[in-house]
């Protein structure tokens, strides 16, 4: 006996292919720009297979036997993470070369803040990443001005709420020892949310301030001497262990 199909609404399916957002695909929708099979779909209530041949604006979305390709970017301080800027403003995708891939960023750095910034081509692997229940583990090297205590890290080691939001765990280490440590010092953060600005505002709640943010490393993928600016690919082997780690 056949094992029957199994069926996604059409909007989930264009989400998960890292195309647009679950909203932006509905819209996508309605304004007629995309098909199933080569027929034009207008309505957001519809539903589709892995069989079903899915493109936008006439562009084929990604199959689930895709090959997964990861890139590294070391993304500079004032450079936006996202794909257009209303203002203008330059964004990670001015930086980067043009390929002939669908690039798809994974968990966005704000303006302000710089280093390690992956992109792939499968919707899958980006939402996996970024989701806080998968727990993927970021790293960041902050400067901070100000005084942290060794109550206020064990605190932080447990989660706070600060503003109403409830924060996870959030790991922190001095990178000089305490006798050594000036106005100006650079800890390490580990965490595996990302929520927005999460690392500003929790600083700012333990009365320090950040001037200098680097992310350095996340799901064991390492910005190591990767120069600014510069954009790389990752080896079939690097990927394939980083997806291992995902299993």
């Amino acid at each position: 006996m056949l094992k029957e199909a199994k069926t996604v609404r059409l909007a989930k399916k264009i989400a998960e292919s890292g195309v647009a957002s679950r909203r932006e695909a509905e819209r996508l929708i309605e304004t007629e720009r995309v098909k199933v099979d080569g027929v034009i779909v207008k309505t957001p209530v519809y539903f589709v297979t892995d069989e079903n041949v899915i493109t936008v604006d006439g562009n084929p979305i990604n199959k689930a036997s895709e090959k997964i390709i990861v890139w590294k970017f070391h993304k500079p301080s004032g450079v936006l993470t996202t794909k257009r800027d209303p203002k203008n403003r330059r964004t990670v995708f001015d930086c980067i070369p043009k390929i002939n891939q669908r690039l798809i960023y994974i968990g966005r750095l704000d303006y302000n803040t710089e280093g390690l910034l992956l992109f792939t081509n499968s919707g899958n692997l980006a939402r996996k990443m970024e989701l806080p229940s998968t727990g993927v583990k970021r790293t960041y090297r902050a400067r901070i001005f100000g005084t942290l205590t060794d109550e206020q890290i064990r605190k932080l080691k447990k989660g706070v709420t600060v503003g109403g939001v409830r924060y996870g765990s959030i790991d922190v280490k001095f990178e000089t020892p305490r006798n050594k440590q000036s106005a100006n010092s650079w800890i390490q953060v580990t965490l595996s949310e990302g929520k927005n600005r999460e690392i500003r505002k929790v600083m700012e709640y333990m009365s320090c301030t950040v001037n200098r943010l680097i992310r350095v490393s996340y799901g064991g993928i390492m910005l190591g001497e990767l120069p600014k600016g510069s954009f790389v690919q990752l080896s079939d082997k690097e990927t394939q262990a980083l997806l291992k780690r995902l299993a």
